[in-house]
């Protein structure tokens, strides 16, 4: 795991291992991203996996949520569930498609416990959700952070923040992706927070989400 890092005061990134990964596994990107924001009351987790114990720390004195991007990004949630007694807030596990099906006996606890969230929701924790790949695949946008959370929608494989034509859903097309992305262009981002990459900015965003890739 690499050090935790503040990005901007409260705001942490880390990242770690992909919990599928297995010694010997032909993966020329092994690690994955996670995010927590501290605002002194509320203590909000992104995608998380190896949470750093300094944070873990401050646990004890925040109101603590857990918010994933997709289902299949549950990672480490279903142990800090029950270590932090936090709420998990989760997009629609049953908008999977066949792809990720095999999935889904990981995810049974989550469909019962978790709050379900869907494009267009503000969540009671000061996440709003923005429609992403899929109905399970959202971005999250933090208001009062300026934040933009990313998860399997735009990823970065060492080019940069990228929409990959390989990851597109069946039948979709880049061009229609790129318009139900466009709308997160209209907002004030300070900070773009992939979890699949390190952090970057609008200007990235805004490449990757070009009418045609450079």
């Amino acid at each position: 795991m690499a050090p935790v890092r503040e990005l901007q005061r409260g705001l942490w990134h880390w990242t770690a291992v992909h919990p599928e990964w297995e010694p010997g596994t032909d993966w020329a990107h092994t690690s994955v991203s996670s995010y927590a924001l501290d605002d002194g009351a509320q203590l909000l987790l992104f995608d998380p996996i190896a949470v750093p114990s300094e944070l873990i720390a401050r646990a004890s004195e925040r109101e603590v949520a857990i918010v994933l991007t997709c289902p299949w990004h549950e990672r480490d949630s279903q142990a800090l569930v029950d270590e932090l007694r936090a709420p998990i807030f989760l997009p629609p596990p049953e908008a999977f498609n066949d792809d990720v099906d095999w999935l889904r006996p990981d995810l049974e606890r989550l469909e019962a416990e978790g709050r379900i969230f869907v494009a267009g929701d503000r969540l009671p924790i000061g996440v709003d959700a923005f429609a992403g790949k899929k109905a399970c695949d959202l971005v999250l946008w933090v208001e009062g952070r300026n934040a933009l959370v990313i998860g399997d929608t735009l990823l970065d494989r060492g080019n940069g923040l990228e929409l990959l034509t390989d990851w597109l859903s069946a039948g979709q097309t880049r061009d229609q992706l790129i318009e139900i992305l466009r709308p997160l262009l209209d907002l004030p981002i300070e900070v773009v927070l992939p979890t699949h990459g390190p952090p970057t900015d609008k200007a990235a965003l805004g490449r990757a989400l070009a009418s045609r890739p450079d």
